[in-house]
């Protein structure tokens, strides 16, 4: 009899043993989800197959400048455009500016003031300083004004060959103007280099942020809100590379000199009507360094 329950014991131990086992295995997949094929996610970045994935319902304007200085969500053809050429670029090709800019005197849809309330900007660029006059990347422009709706500059003035000054600004709903500047961080730049710059501006908490290969390089992020958001003033024109006063016929009168028409390379210029997450702005940089 001793036997018996001994083998009893055992028996309890054993069963109570694959209860727990069991119950294990459930618990780690409560849903009875499908396993995951490993397959869906070969060759992907940070869980896209290309940039034209990320945020793709909110992409509202593109430049891919293979071979085009088209915009091509709205197919728009540029007015008029200075020594550029195209080369090699991050994706396909780049257009590559000597002095040069691409001037738009249509106003963008996607670009007026009830269509942009938010926004960012990507864009892959090629730059050294010139240690005299600064570079307009991009303008969201106004005729016959001096300070576009949003003046992306980039501070080409300096002598430094370790710091690029990134110094957007924007024109307020009050009429006023706001700005921000990478004062400490910098990232690898140079005429040779290809650096990822990103702008987001959140127009519900006034946040304005700089990135640059991935990292929030922003000096002072907060702008206010009120009178203090951004407005894409009407009428618009928009600029790659150039301030007006850099283009003949539209200079404006009695205003600074401060600005030289381009010379380095943009390659993939998206703007995207929302502030996209700090993962997806790090996986643009991502895919961009792979060709994607």
């Amino acid at each position: 009899m001793k036997f018996i329950n001994l083998n009893k014991n055992k028996l309890a131990v054993l069963l109570a043993a694959s209860l727990m086992v069991s119950a294990c295995k459930k618990d780690g997949n409560p849903n009875n989800l499908p396993d995951v094929d490993a397959s869906s996610y070969a060759g992907k970045i940070d869980g896209y197959a290309n940039a034209d994935e990320v945020y793709a319902s909110n992409l509202v304007a593109y430049w891919s400048f293979d071979d085009t200085n088209n915009e091509l969500k709205s197919n728009s053809a540029p007015t008029s455009v200075a020594n550029a050429t195209y080369v090699t670029g991050v994706k396909g090709k780049a257009v590559k500016l000597a002095s040069g800019y691409l001037y738009y005197a249509k106003q963008f849809d996607a670009l007026k003031t009830d269509a942009l309330k938010s926004f960012t900007i990507s864009s892959w660029v090629q730059i050294a300083n010139n240690g005299s006059k600064k570079t307009m990347l991009m303008t969201i422009a106004r005729p016959s004004t001096f300070l576009g709706s949003l003046d992306y500059r980039l501070n080409t003035n300096s002598t430094s060959t370790t710091m690029l000054g990134i110094g957007p600004r924007f024109t307020t709903l009050g009429g006023g103007s706001q700005d921000n500047l990478n004062a400490n961080l910098s990232p690898a730049f140079g005429a040779s280099v290809w650096t990822h710059l990103v702008l987001t501006y959140n127009g519900a908490t006034g946040i304005f942020k700089i990135w640059a290969d991935g990292k929030d390089i922003g000096s002072y992020n907060s702008r206010g809100t009120g009178n203090n958001v951004f407005k894409a003033y009407e009428p618009g024109e928009f600029i790659i590379g150039a301030h007006y006063n850099n283009i003949p016929g539209k200079e404006i009168a009695g205003s600074a000199a401060d600005f030289v028409a381009m010379t380095g390379s943009i390659d993939e210029l998206r703007i995207y009507n929302t502030v996209l997450q700090d993962a997806s702005i790090k996986a643009l940089y991502n895919l961009g360094k792979a060709g994607k």
